[in-house]
């Protein structure tokens, strides 16, 4: 029957597929339907045939995975809500070309050699996803390894720590791989690759070390307190006019607390409304001029408190100083109501933070898919900010977390990871799958991430990716918690996605090799 309709059983196990991702986080069956997939591969007769089963089996596993995004159309009110599918389908229709890639090459490598096959869909799977992390900008939601975010599964998962998460998602291939293999009675192909998968968690039983304290790794222990705010306020009231005063109280309430030792508080991004910078003209503050708005947040603050928030910052036409662009921002301010630094976000989301090629598609009407009359502007990359006795921050807005190797100022390492986001345009799949993302980042990198939400999921991860604490989705709440400690840096850390393509030329090597013995 699959070899009667092997596109048919593609599309169907690409769906499946998807249902190992957060919230399901089904991840037998993600491999079982990667199993499927696999045999199809090797059983269709033609170039052509093996790009279309990879094709088909993308669409499915991102149409199925990426549902959320249709959501954020409901908040748009000049676009129907309809339109939120047809643009689930279309970025999956281009999102599926990777793993087609991927197909089509390990066909071409492995026709009629299983274990050739398998391993060149590994190397090329990593190859693929790391592609998409920067093609067109980048949009690598939901690597294949992040079905692994699993207690059980954590040796497995650690193994980051080295090959990057895109190395890691070689993994799910390999154990697919070790099904079809296992089935046809290959028992020395599934020797070697079983051989493989306990590489991985060798791999990730090597990179458990201990923490340590400080950028430098010296020194003693000071624990520092922290407070995770969630305001649950939803997409529907963040902008309305006339709510900025209860959102503001939201917040405050959630902040406050009678203890008087220091403290970091996180908020969301784009916390406030308001504007905290100086120097720009008076009518552009609406009468709350910034140092009013510090004021008022530096009264929910103790001494030594440092704040941590989203807000925007504006930029200025010299000229006749008219706005004409603006930033999506991360400031830090202290309880002197001094602002200690700023970071801006550097990865911008399409047509959502700026509209691409805008004089083009705002001829045939398409501006009103990037919201305001001006897009913003990206910030420098990765950086990090010196909060003082606290230890030094990185700064990761949104869905920048997700870009593996992308998030840290490798020259200048901070102690912890901040990520305020607004996953309130994400629906109910959202949130938990960046939230999984953002514990990748954590093992990864050998940091802990703080992440502060409207409406969830805000959470402590320590440096090993565990959830240490959160506040679920569409609930009010703070987390009053010890900042984890720092491990030291990890081999991804040190040399980035260098690590993950070199596997991945390892495995296409090894797949030529073998394939060349056996002629």
């Amino acid at each position: 029957m699959i070899g009667r309709h092997p596109y048919a059983f593609s599309l169907l196990a690409g769906g499946i597929s998807a249902t190992g991702f957060a919230p399901l986080s089904l991840w037998p069956l993600t491999i079982l339907m990667l199993a499927l997939w696999v045999a199809i591969v090797m059983q269709v007769q033609s170039r052509k045939a093996a790009f279309s089963a990879g094709w088909l089996f993308g669409v499915g596993h991102f149409i199925i995975g990426l549902n959320w995004i249709a959501k954020a159309f409901t908040f748009q009110a000049a676009m129907p809500e309809w339109l939120g599918y047809v643009a689930v389908v279309l970025l999956s229709l281009y999102l599926a070309v990777f793993p087609a890639l991927a197909a089509v090459g390990a066909w071409w490598l492995g026709k009629g050699r299983p274990l050739v096959l398998i391993l060149s869909l590994a190397g090329f799977w990593i190859t693929t996803e790391w592609l998409r992390s920067w093609v067109f900008s980048g949009f690598i939601w939901n690597p294949l390894s992040s079905i692994l975010i699993s207690d059980s599964l954590a040796l497995l998962a650690w193994s980051s720590r080295i090959f990057g998460t895109y190395g890691l998602s070689a993994v799910p291939i390999i154990l697919a791989g070790l099904i079809v293999v296992a089935s046809h009675r290959q028992w020395k192909n599934a020797g070697y690759l079983s051989a493989l998968v306990l590489l991985f968690a060798a791999a990730g039983l090597a990179t458990m070390g201990g923490p340590l304290c400080g950028s430098s790794g010296i020194g003693d222990c000071r624990e520092h307190s922290i407070t995770v705010v969630q305001p649950n306020i939803g997409q529907q009231d963040k902008w309305k006019a006339g709510y900025e005063a209860e959102n503001l109280a939201k917040l405050a309430g959630l902040t406050r607390r009678e203890e008087d030792s220091p403290r970091i508080i996180f908020w969301p991004e784009a916390a406030i409304p308001d504007y905290l910078e100086t120097g720009y003209p008076p009518r552009y503050y609406y009468g709350r001029p910034p140092e009013f708005v510090r004021h008022q947040l530096g009264a929910l603050m103790k001494p030594g408190d440092v704040l941590l928030l989203g807000a925007l910052k504006l930029e200025f036409d010299d000229a006749d100083q008219q706005a004409v662009g603006a930033r999506n921002s991360i400031f830090a301010m202290d309880s002197e109501r001094q602002l200690l630094g700023r970071y801006d976000k550097n990865h911008l989301v399409p047509y959502g933070e700026y509209l691409p090629m805008r004089p083009v598609l705002e001829a045939i009407g398409l501006s009103r898919l990037a919201p305001g009359d001006f897009d913003f502007w990206p910030g420098p990359g990765p950086r990090s900010l010196d909060l003082g006795g606290f230890g030094k921050v990185g700064l990761q807005v949104c869905y920048e977390i997700i870009f593996s190797g992308q998030v840290v100022d490798r020259d200048n390492r901070p102690d912890f990871i901040f990520n305020p986001s607004n996953d309130a345009w994400f629906g109910a799949w959202g949130p938990p799958q960046h939230l999984a993302q953002a514990r990748l980042r954590a093992m990864e990198e050998g940091l802990p991430v703080i992440r502060s939400t409207p409406t969830g999921i805000s959470a402590l991860i320590n440096a090993d990716g565990r959830v240490v604490d959160s506040v679920p989705m569409g609930q009010a709440g703070r987390i009053d918690a010890l900042l984890p400690p720092p491990k030291s840096p990890t081999l991804f850390a040190r040399y980035g996605n260098i690590l993950p393509l070199g596997l991945a030329i390892i495995l296409l090597i090894s797949a030529i090799a073998i394939r060349v013995r056996a002629r």
